[in-house]
């Protein structure tokens, strides 16, 4: 290892500092955080005019031995001290069952089969994503009978949280048959219980919370409920005879109001996207008594959503009652859905002059952030060139000043009153600007759709849950979920960091870790495992003073 010995300046002081030149820079910061208290990401070092990056080789900086390095900076709000920890270390090995399943990281709980209990655990491990319900649930105090779904729901769960093991969700599933008595079909030979449709066992629960899990609502004095709050929509439709004679005699379109729980895509021979399928769903047509004709005539129910839940649920409608077979068959048509969902187009107009200008703004604001992204990407591959891009900028008034400096004989005057940006003071002023954006961005969110925390503000959802099945018919197969997966909390602040992209895939009690492309490949086109229900959560906007 050769070493220079240099000297390092710093508020006034001196540091006599050996210099490892096989290191790279950050190396040589951490030398002085040791020395100064300020750390690393806090320090300016300037060498030769320019500022030491962490990946710069020492070798090739030009050292000589005694040579004078100027450095700026100060400790952050620790003083750059090194604090004992607060609280004793724990290792793994030491932990209870409960308290290593709730580690950062830790793989969470499967569910047993039960014997053809698959779609009830896939539907159970998809509505466990939501922590707005599993709040609600940990404050319910309504029956605490054991014939409660509610009650046994949240059992259920708070056992969960307290292991990574598979469990069998008996209790739950015992008050939901017996609520339910559809799920406590026999198979044919009598020998077990039948398999069932996950989709019918996510429509019952949501029913029974919907009935049962009250949670305050502001300042009214009852209670709301919690599935209405998130998870429920509002269609405004417009019923009108297509018959031209209806509309002669007087006869006006009818408007109503519906409150559903979910969205249907509907797959016929032309559906390829989610977004044909929601198209299908928002037009019917029916046959009814025409008052005017005193007959049955054809009308014409379009629809569109007047109110969005931050939790969105979206119905493949894959299965349908095949005669000949007598039973549920399975339409296995491709349907290909996107990883974050626009419904804008779906709603009705003043929803759309209020989600919009939202809407625009994130998109905006993300091309910002991923610009800054792709330049800071840029100057760490080639520092060089960055540093040229930035120096090749500077303001307009200073070229002005060198234009008028230059001499009529073609020389050039040196100037020494030109600055130019530090990488670190570039990307602060962009990322000022994007702040800056972010608080624009909470300015233009609807007054009544801020006041509203179970609405979606934007348009924009997130895909966070996947509920597959694989097979030929409904009363047949196998059901799984898949379960975006979060970002680690800090424990102290309560901060989530970022999420690494990865989701769980729950399979019974098997429990395993995919990357983003197998949720992408369940589009269907075969017995192979294709989506049947969707879960989106409304993408989080930042607050008032421009955070998330």
């Amino acid at each position: 290892m050769s070493t220079i010995s240099v000297v390092v300046k710093h508020q006034g002081k001196k540091y006599d500092v050996d210099v490892d030149t096989s290191a790279t820079g950050d190396v040589f910061k951490y030398q002085l955080y040791s020395l100064t208290g300020v750390e690393p990401d806090r320090q300016k070092v300037l060498l030769k005019g320019s500022q030491l990056k962490d990946d710069t080789d020492m070798s090739k900086v030009g050292l000589k031995p005694g040579q004078m390095i100027m450095m700026m900076g100060t400790p952050g709000e620790d003083g750059g001290a090194i604090a004992r920890p607060t609280e004793k270390v724990k290792f793994i090995e030491d932990m209870t069952e409960a308290e290593a399943a709730q580690q950062a990281g830790a793989t969470p709980a499967g569910l047993q089969n039960s014997g053809n209990t698959c779609y009830l655990n896939s539907t159970l491990q998809v509505l466990r994503s939501i922590p707005e319900l599993n709040d609600a649930l940990k404050s319910y105090k309504g029956e605490q009978s054991m014939l409660d779904p509610t009650a046994q729901l949240r059992n259920l769960y708070d056992m969960m949280s307290k292991t990574q093991e598979g469990i069998p969700p008996l209790g739950f599933l015992h008050a939901l048959r017996v609520t339910y008595p559809q799920f406590a079909e026999r198979e044919r030979d009598g020998q077990g219980f039948a398999q069932q449709d996950a989709e019918e066992a996510w429509s019952q629960i949501l029913t029974q919370l919907k009935q049962k899990l009250k949670i305050p609502e502001g300042d009214a004095a009852k209670d709301a409920s919690f599935i209405d709050k998130y998870m429920g929509l509002e269609l405004t439709s417009v019923l009108e005879c297509d018959e031209p004679g209806a509309k002669e005699a007087g006869e006006e379109p009818k408007t109503t109001k519906d409150r559903l729980l979910k969205l249907n895509c509907h797959i016929d021979g032309h559906t390829n996207h989610l977004r044909d399928g929601i198209v299908n769903g928002l037009v019917e047509k029916l046959e009814k008594k025409s008052e005017v004709l005193d007959r049955e005539a054809t009308y014409t129910k379009r629809s569109q959503i007047s109110r969005l839940p931050k939790y969105l649920t979206v119905h493949f409608m894959r299965f349908f009652w095949k005669r000949e077979v007598q039973k549920k068959a399975k339409i296995m048509r491709k349907v290909t859905f996107p990883l974050e969902l626009d419904v804008v187009e779906f709603c009705t107009d003043e929803l759309r002059k209020a989600l919009i200008p939202v809407r625009d703004k994130v998109r905006e604001v993300r091309k910002e952030e991923h610009d800054i992204e792709r330049a800071r990407k840029r100057r760490k591959m080639n520092p060089i060139d960055g540093e040229k891009a930035q120096e090749s900028t500077p303001s307009s008034s200073k070229d002005k000043k060198k234009d008028e400096k230059k001499p009529s004989g073609g020389d050039v005057e040196m100037t020494t009153d030109e600055t130019f940006k530090t990488d670190a003071e570039f990307e602060a002023e962009k990322e000022a600007e994007v702040l800056a954006a972010k608080k624009e961005l909470y300015s233009l969110i609807n007054q009544d759709l801020l006041k509203d925390e179970g609405a979606n503000q934007s348009g924009l959802y997130e895909l966070r849950g996947v509920i597959t099945h694989q097979g030929a018919s409904a009363d047949s197969g196998h059901y799984t979920a898949y379960v975006k997966k979060t970002g680690i909390k800090d424990p102290v602040t309560g901060k989530v960091g970022e999420e690494d992209g990865k989701w769980w895939w729950f399979n019974d009690d098997k429990v395993s870790e995919v990357e983003v492309e197998k949720i992408t490949a369940l589009a269907g086109g075969g017995e192979s495992h294709s989506a049947l229900v969707l879960l989106y959560r409304a993408i989080p906007l930042p607050s008032a003073d421009g955070t998330q």
